[in-house]
Parts: C-alpha cells; sequence; structure tokens
C-alpha cells in the first residue's frame, strides 16, 4: 500500500471512530442489549473499522510493471 493509501485509510477510521462515537451518544441502545451500541467503546471501535473500510474502497491499486 502507498503513503497515500495509508493516509486515506486513516483518515476513515479516525472520521469512523468519531463517527461510531457520536452514534452511541446520540442514538446509542436503551434497554442495555444492543452488542455494538451499548457501550462507547464497542461502538467507537465498530464505527473505526467500517469507516476505514469504506475510505480504503477509494484507495488505487499500485499499477504492477
Amino acid at each position: 500500500m502507498t503513503k497515500k493509501g495509508i493516509i486515506v485509510t486513516g483518515i476513515g477510521i479516525i472520521a469512523g471512530a468519531i463517527g461510531g462515537y457520536l452514534y452511541y451518544h446520540y442514538v446509542g441502545c436503551l434497554s442495555g442489549t444492543c452488542a455494538i451500541t451499548s457501550k462507547p467503546l464497542n461502538s467507537t471501535l465498530y464505527g473505526a473499522l467500517m469507516g476505514g473500510l469504506l475510505f480504503n474502497m477509494f484507495v488505487k491499486a499500485p499499477k504492477k510493471s
């Protein structure tokens, strides 16, 4: 992976983590039985994973010569 690809994926991880925490904070789970949104750590890590995967889709693979 190129340096640009690592930066783009890193930005996605950070954006996803922030989004995951904001989802926990504003939506969350009232009953406490939700696996992902019942704890802020779970929601933040899941958001980071999804953000990294989403932004990684936009990284072009280097050409093979």
